[in-house]
């Protein structure tokens, strides 16, 4: 994927990640879950950690793919995908360091990601997570207009949660 300006200069890249970004991604999957834990309840494990199997899967299945979002020289955030194989792409996780944040680097990294394929996508997100309803949005917004829409669909394996809102669209681009 391809290199992007952000005012105020700061170059912002989404990039595959190989098997060297592991342990960074890995770093960032742990400030990923603690903001996500305020939505969803989670609580790191006995060693104070949250699980990773969610995002090492991204590495090992070929239906998944992890991108690593740099602003300079700096790792600021992560997107992950999934659905590769089949008939729509999902935002499976998708996180900005929290010095990154409204200063347009997760507006880059997303269109980015929905760039690099396009075609039909899911977007799912918490809408208690008033910050990335808004976000998801406005990407939507951005890069189909008024040509998506949205459902809430309940969280597998946790009935006691509010069902996540799901956003639909056709990413621009080559057909597949």
């Amino acid at each position: 994927m391809r290199a992007m300006r952000v005012p105020p200069g700061d170059e912002v890249v989404l990039r595959r990640a190989g098997p060297a970004d592991r342990p960074v991604m890995a770093r960032l999957w742990q400030l990923y879950l603690h903001d996500l834990s305020e939505f969803r309840g989670l609580m790191p494990g006995a060693d104070g950690r949250y699980p990773e199997h969610r995002m090492v899967a991204f590495f090992t299945d070929p239906d998944r793919s992890a991108h690593l979002v740099r602003v300079g020289d700096a790792p600021a955030g992560f997107v992950l995908v999934r659905g590769l194989q089949g008939t729509a792409r999902v935002m499976g996780e998708f996180f900005v360091v929290r010095a990154a944040r409204r200063r347009g680097v997760g507006h880059v990294a997303a269109r980015a990601a929905l760039a690099g394929f396009p075609g039909p996508w899911e977007i799912p997100f918490q809408e208690a997570n008033a910050g990335a309803a808004r976000f998801w949005r406005r990407v939507a917004t951005v890069t189909v207009g008024e040509e998506w829409h949205e459902e809430a669909r309940p969280v597998p394996g946790r009935p006691e949660l509010e069902p996540d809102v799901w956003l639909s669209l056709v990413a621009p681009g080559s057909a597949r």
